[in-house]
């Protein structure tokens, strides 16, 4: 299936790695040209070379909880790519914990970087984007229910979820579409460093896929297809939508 990707321009942040680097793969394999994004640059580095380097890929160390962030972003992919026609939006998880253990400034954090730093990049993409434009978030299924000892993401993806509905409907009469993308557990290293913790990984694994239906954690490149899809021309008419690559484990509608 031909994705009708080839010589566009997209941005990803939080992509040196993980699901944005699978993501970045593909659309880097299916034709297009992409700018990579994390705090690191020598991480950032590393993945553009893997990518190929120019005029495949490029790359700027950058953090989204930097106000002025947003833009260096936004004026590095116009320079580089020439021409933006999408973006993938990643932002590390927040500190892990109950509600009423976690420290304020943990929030105060999370909020700077998750949301705000979400919503100043699509703010200073939209300029530059024209019809037929798609801008994806990269959210959790904790849109669709709460994940235990992660409570700043059970209550900042959820709005974050509303905001891109709400974005659809803003930026819809303009051809630009707004989507989330609904990730469960997925065989990333930020995983393994949490089965890791737990001191018994195999067991932990094996509790977990024991809980999807599937029967098995998810692989980075099944979410990369199925964001690059969602970011190409061919998912033209799919807007507002949380689409979940979870195995199945979301139960809710």
């Amino acid at each position: 299936m031909d994705l009708g990707l080839g010589g566009r321009g997209y941005l990803l942040t939080g992509a040196s790695r993980g699901l944005g680097f699978a993501t970045a793969r593909a659309l880097v394999d299916d034709g297009a040209r992409v700018l990579v994004s994390s705090r690191t640059a020598a991480s950032v580095d590393a993945a553009v070379a893997s990518l190929g380097g120019a005029p495949a890929a490029y790359g700027l160390a950058a953090d989204l909880a930097a106000p002025d962030t947003a833009g260096q972003l936004v004026e590095a992919a116009v320079r580089d790519l020439g021409r933006v026609d999408g973006a993938l939006v990643s932002v590390g998880g927040p500190a892990p914990g109950r509600v009423l253990d976690t420290a304020e400034d943990d929030w105060r954090a999370a909020v700077d970087s998750v949301l705000l730093g979400t919503i100043r990049l699509v703010k200073a993409l939209v300029p530059v984007l024209g019809e037929g434009a798609a801008i994806g978030l990269v959210l959790s299924t904790s849109v669709r229910q709460p994940i235990p000892h992660l409570a700043i993401s059970n209550a900042l993806r959820p709005g974050l979820a509303m905001t891109a509905k709400a974005l659809a409907d803003e930026l819809g009469p303009r051809g630009i579409r707004v989507f989330g993308l609904l990730p469960g557990t997925i065989a990333t290293d930020r995983i393994t460093d949490i089965e890791a913790a737990s001191g018994d990984p195999e067991g932990m694994r094996s509790r977990t896929e024991a809980g999807i239906p599937l029967r098995r954690v998810g692989r980075p490149q099944e979410f990369g297809a199925v964001a690059a899809f969602a970011l190409s021309p061919a998912a033209g008419y799919v807007t507002g939508a949380m689409i979940p690559v979870d195995g199945g484990l979301t139960r809710a509608l």
